[in-house]
């Protein structure tokens, strides 16, 4: 018996890094698994229906069930495609995990409009319509009187709730996802639908392109050595929160090698208060004093 039986799950994203290792789990765990992906380019660039194909394979020749798709889930278009493929192929849609994304670093002056618009449609917008779409179905379920029991899974990124030189259009997107989140589980609760969210870090295509990064994120020399970065850690995570057991949503966590982290999300420290508006003055020498108080 699997942890995942019975659960059928679309994973967007699931042809190569930590989508595939996604898809690979949660097919072992006994999910029913849908894997998206257009075969783009870490740029955004191209399209080659093979990547995702080639993943299906192995996980049926690891006894897992799972189907390929290579819609584009940054359209209403191809994610509702998307969405009603799972239900045609096996009856129903239990999980979305929002993992597909772009990469189009620069630093901000140098940043073309075309920069910024293909990070935000590649993972905001990618979040969206599949989200979208599949809620639409859950919702219909629900006030239909049926029993859902659905989950969202979606990446952000420390990049968008830490900060990152040279990603703003990439954090940009990843802290829309992080706000996004937290607003879907006040909304979607009442259908039956968890949303939560994870900033992962591992060894992508991505990661190990970036400067910087790329020495970090390295496989270990040792062989017997854990591999933190290895995408695959992420992956036991991400099919807990797609359990139909699962309890937690509209959370954000960190997942790095056997590390699990909670944020806590914006929240207020020292406050300055009165009774009266403010004049400028005023705050400046407020704001000045050591520990903001007045």
């Amino acid at each position: 018996m699997g942890t995942l039986d019975g659960r059928v799950m679309i994973i967007t994203g699931a042809a190569r890094g930590m989508g595939r290792e996604h898809a690979l789990l949660c097919a072992a765990e006994g999910a029913h698994v849908v894997v998206n992906d257009l075969g783009c380019g870490a740029d955004g660039q191209g399209v080659d229906p093979t990547l995702a194909a080639a993943v299906v394979e192995e996980i049926e020749a690891s006894g897992g069930v799972a189907i390929a798709n290579t819609d584009d889930v940054a359209t209403m278009g191809g994610a509702a495609n998307l969405v009603q493929q799972a239900v045609d192929v096996f009856g129903d849609v239990h999980v979305l995990v929002n993992n597909a994304g772009v990469l189009r670093d620069r630093m901000f002056v140098n940043m073309s409009e075309d920069d910024w618009d293909v990070a935000i449609r590649g993972h905001l917008k990618s979040v969206f319509c599949p989200t979208r779409a599949a809620s639409e179905r859950w919702r219909t379920r629900s006030k239909a009187g049926d029993q859902v029991a659905a989950s969202v899974i979606s990446m952000s990124s420390t990049s968008g709730l830490l900060g990152a030189v040279g990603q703003s259009n990439y954090g940009a997107a990843k802290a829309g996802i992080a706000a996004l989140t937290v607003i879907l589980a006040e909304e979607l609760g009442r259908y039956g639908v968890r949303v939560n969210a994870l900033t992962p870090v591992a060894r992508t295509r991505m990661t190990e392109g970036a400067p910087g990064i790329a020495d970090m994120v390295r496989v270990p020399e040792d062989p017997s050595a854990f591999d933190i970065y290895h995408p695959g850690n992420v992956a036991p995570f991400v099919a807990w929160l797609a359990t139909e057991a699962c309890p937690v949503t509209g959370e954000v966590y960190y997942v790095k090698g056997g590390q699990v982290g909670q944020y806590s999300g914006w929240e207020y420290t020292t406050v300055l208060e009165r009774d009266a508006r403010w004049n400028v003055a005023e705050l400046a020498a407020a704001m000045a004093a050591p520990d903001h108080s007045s």
